[in-house]
């Protein structure tokens, strides 16, 4: 349905001419902002949905029988005040597919700053800080009757940073950003739980093994999931990032030297190519910012627009309705630019970090670039149908109040537009539209759920893999216990699956084992040879759980894959034996270059030991060339050893300085000496100093390299030896 009428909101400015002047646009109807859109020529778009049957969408979801949920940000951009939530979770029917809504209903109202819902069970989980609750419509009325406190404690001020983002991973995890924002989160559900600090990080939680935590990355508002579980997630600036080591690994000890685990993959930076008219209050407030930068000399560049400052909503393209070209890649709106950003995604034979790259086709444009300034991208999601769904807030203005001069804002009426709200739909033009298949997923037999992990498109495997878990899982829904009895066994079909063509059908079928109780060492034994790079990285770690499987988790160190070899490096690292000392060894003998794959060994007990360091030292091959990468490996080992400050950590690494023929380069000893002085002044730990580390101090103090005589100085100082 379409509006009567369309507000109208520009404020009114007068020329020296007399003639009245429009500061800021006002807003279009459906059809004619649609006109603006400049769209890949491949590619037709549609409106799936518009106001007043959606208002202020920013999240949408469909549900196991196609039913499109929608998350509505009615306090956007202030903070939800109690007692006047205006966060609502809105049902979208199409009751006689034909491909357009004609049923919407108000499931859930009253959330404070609701952002992100994602189905579960028979129900709906719905991010809405400080909680994530789990809404129930019990009486088949279309609005939910019970709301159930999952978990609780999150970072609830400034909508912008809130958690976002819930996703359903192939291993059964659900995920979600959280902005590197502090919270120490609890579960009603699990109240014998400590708490878990999620500042500095992200989360994922599993609610049929009630497990919760912390997991590495600070996204915002965005994140995509590759059909392998690799996630990329946006920032606002930063619109596609990655963290190639999970929290699990990075938090083995705590005595790691300072990091940062998101790293920026985008190889064309912040560039964006904008079609829509720079707003007024932006170019004022850039103009301000660059003369204060420039009065400071700070060399800063403040830019207005074509750069991004609004990335929002990135999404895994998983679907099977858009050209081979197109799958597989990521979409990120920016709601600042107006426009909708696409990178493909390739991995590199170094480093387990991937690279977003524009296509040729879109090296001066994007993919979808609209000139109305209303025209808000603020999520995208692949639907059942294949076909790619753009969320559009459709607001005049986009940003948090607080960054605005207050003489500029005097004029803005931030809260213009809650009464629009449009979603559209991406299709290719060369092939005829296709019919709208309305899933019931939850009528399906087990063996037609299994049948369905071999489905081209992603959001039909995801789906089928969930419903299976949650229909065979220990202490599965009570209204599945009496259709489990009924049927036959799951797992023939399963494990049959195991061994399909398709390797994407073989991970689903193996997760769904894993969950429902029915994987054995032999399925993992054959996974850790599969043909797929990502089929054996999931095998390494799930064969972190069986000890023979060690030989062939280091054999895995050296696969062709990058992401394979560097999660072997991680798996290496749960066990603490000769083998896999000496598998850490070879690793930052070959792999020290770059970050992650240090990260990968020094994060482990057995990859931070003394015995690491004199091992590498016996073999010398390490030390046979001081590259940057090697000298960081050797001062970040020293900053451990000095944080952890136990008995013999220093006082063996101080030895192996003195006596062993690998360090006779200075460099490797000032490397190690700064990295100790780091540490120990870090160090939770404090004692005094045992005798043999003022013993070989003095031995280095005489030392003829200036270099070292100065680490030791400093280093002294922090060990309070005078």
């Amino acid at each position: 349905m379409l509006p009567r009428t369309i507000a109208l909101s520009g404020l009114m400015l007068f020329a020296a001419d007399g003639i009245a002047q429009k500061r800021y646009p006002d807003a279009l109807p459906p059809a004619e902002s649609a006109k603006t859109f400049q769209l890949r020529e491949e590619f037709g778009i549609e409106a799936f949905v518009t106001e007043p049957d959606v208002l202020s969408p920013v999240d949408l979801v469909f549900d196991a029988s196609g039913n499109a949920f929608v998350v509505e940000m009615g306090d956007y951009p202030y903070d939800a005040r109690p007692g006047h939530f205006k966060g609502r979770i809105r049902l979208l029917k199409d009751t006689d597919g034909d491909g357009k809504i004609d049923k919407s209903y108000v499931f859930a109202d009253g959330l404070p700053s609701a952002t992100s819902v994602l189905p579960y069970r028979d129900g709906l989980l719905v991010c809405a800080a400080p909680d994530i609750l789990l809404l129930h419509d019990t009486d088949g009325d279309f609005k939910a009757d019970t709301r159930e406190v999952v978990f609780t404690g999150f970072f609830a001020r400034n909508s912008e940073a809130q958690i976002t983002s819930m996703r359903y991973g192939v291993d059964n995890w659900i995920y979600a950003n959280n902005n590197g924002q502090a919270g120490m989160i609890t579960s009603p559900l699990m109240p014998d739980v400590p708490p878990v600090n999620v500042a500095g990080g992200s989360f994922r939680f599993r609610l049929d093994k009630k497990l919760f935590e912390a997991e590495s990355g600070s996204g915002q508002f965005g994140l995509a999931m590759d059909e392998w579980g690799h996630r990329f997630y946006t920032q606002n600036t930063l619109h596609i990032q990655q963290t190639p080591i999970a929290w699990r690994y990075l938090h083995r000890h705590n005595y790691l030297p300072s990091f940062r685990s998101d790293v920026n993959i985008s190889d064309h930076e912040l560039e964006m190519f904008q079609k829509s008219a720079t707003p007024y209050w932006r170019q004022q407030r850039s103009d301000r910012r660059q003369a204060k930068y420039d009065s400071l000399k700070t060399g800063f560049t403040e830019y207005a627009r074509d750069h991004f400052t609004g990335a929002s909503g990135g999404t895994f393209y998983g679907g099977n309705g858009f050209p081979q070209a197109f799958q597989g890649n990521i979409f990120t709106g920016d709601v600042a630019g107006n426009l909708v950003h696409r990178d493909i995604i390739s991995s590199s034979n170094n480093s387990p970090v991937f690279t977003a790259s524009r296509d040729n086709g879109e090296k001066d444009r994007e993919f979808l670039a609209a000139t109305d300034p209303w025209f808000r991208p603020a999520n995208l999601t692949s639907g059942p149908d294949g076909y790619l769904y753009i969320v559009d807030m459709y607001r005049q203005h986009i940003e948090t109040p607080v960054s605005i001069p207050e003489d500029l804002k005097k004029d803005m009426d931030f809260a213009n537009g809650e009464q629009y709200g449009r979603i559209w739909r991406i299709f290719p033009k060369e092939s005829s539209k296709r019919p709208v298949l309305l899933p019931d997923l939850r009528a399906k037999t087990s063996a037609e759920l299994v049948a369905l992990l071999e489905h081209p498109n992603q959001w039909w495997r995801l789906n089928a893999q969930r419903i299976l878990v949650e229909k065979h899982a220990p202490g599965a829904a009570p209204r599945f216990k009496s259709v489990e009895k009924q049927e036959e066994s799951v797992l023939p079909d399963l494990i049959r699956m195991t061994g399909h063509a398709d390797p994407r059908a073989r991970i689903h079928a193996i997760y769904t084992l894993e969950a429902i109780g029915g994987l054995d060492a032999t399925i993992i034994q054959r996974a850790l040879s599969d043909a797929h790079a990502g089929v054996r990285e999931h095998a390494v770690i799930l064969a972190e759980k069986y000890p023979e499987f060690l030989p062939e988790i280091i054999r895995l160190t050296n696969d062709a894959s990058t992401q394979v070899a560097c999660q072997a490096a991680l798996s290496v690292g749960q066990f603490n034996s000769k083998e896999s000392l000496a598998a850490l060894a070879a690793v930052a003998e070959k792999r020290s270059e770059d970050a992650s794959w240090r990260l990968a060994v020094l994060s482990s007990d057995t990859g931070s030991s003394p015995e690491m360091m004199q091992l590498l030292a016996s073999r010398r091959t390490f030390f046979n060339a001081t590259t940057p990468g090697k000298l960081k490996l050797v001062e970040d080992f020293g900053y451990i050893a000095g944080a952890r400050n136990a008995r013999n950590d220093i006082t063996s690494l101080l030895d192996l300085l003195n006596t062993s023929a690998a360090f006779s380069d200075p460099q490797w000893t000032v490397a190690a000496l700064t990295g100790l002085s780091k540490g120990v002044k870090k160090s939770a730990n404090k004692k005094e100093a045992e005798k043999a580390v003022s013993k070989n101090l003095r031995k280095l103090e005489n030392h003829s390299s200036d270099a070292i005589r100065r680490q030791v100085s400093e280093l002294k100082k922090a060990l309070d030896i005078h």
